[in-house]
């Protein structure tokens, strides 16, 4: 697996075609969730992607202070489907808090974590903060980490 970190103006067209194929598949079919994917914040982000045979099987969206929650952040945290068992959620953690840390300067992290992915998240040494909440119809709550 080969992880890359780029702005958004770096991106080439197929690898944003790619990241916004893969969320898709993973948030809005496979969740069944209707919601927009396309929210302008993309714009914004740094983007932290996984490429194994030369096709993005894992994905995150990072962001400074300010521009998402006050903390720094990661979201729309995605691994294909048949990638899972592989461990590529875990590296993608890894590279994007990494990727914080160097673009960012900073170690406190805020992300809205889908509920069902807590102990995933406390395996990253993130934290639950207050009580949970709906977002998108999909039960999530807001961890930190410090």
């Amino acid at each position: 697996m080969n992880f890359i970190t780029k702005s958004f103006t770096e991106l080439t067209l197929t690898e944003l075609y790619q990241i916004l194929q893969l969320r898709s598949e993973v948030f809005v079919v496979e969740q069944d969730c209707v919601y927009q994917d396309v929210d302008f914040k993309d714009q914004k982000a740094m983007h932290v992607f996984g490429i194994k045979n030369d096709k993005i099987v894992a994905y995150t969206r990072i962001f400074k202070p300010g521009d998402y929650f006050k903390k720094a952040s990661i979201g729309r945290v995605v691994v294909k489907e048949n990638q899972r068992k592989f461990g590529y959620g875990h590296q993608i953690m890894k590279v994007s808090i990494d990727a914080i840390k160097k673009y960012f300067k900073v170690d406190e992290i805020t992300i809205s974590a889908q509920k069902y992915l807590q102990k995933f998240y406390e395996s990253h040494q993130f934290k639950q903060v207050g009580e949970g909440y709906l977002e998108d119809g999909i039960p999530h709550i807001r961890m930190d980490k410090s």
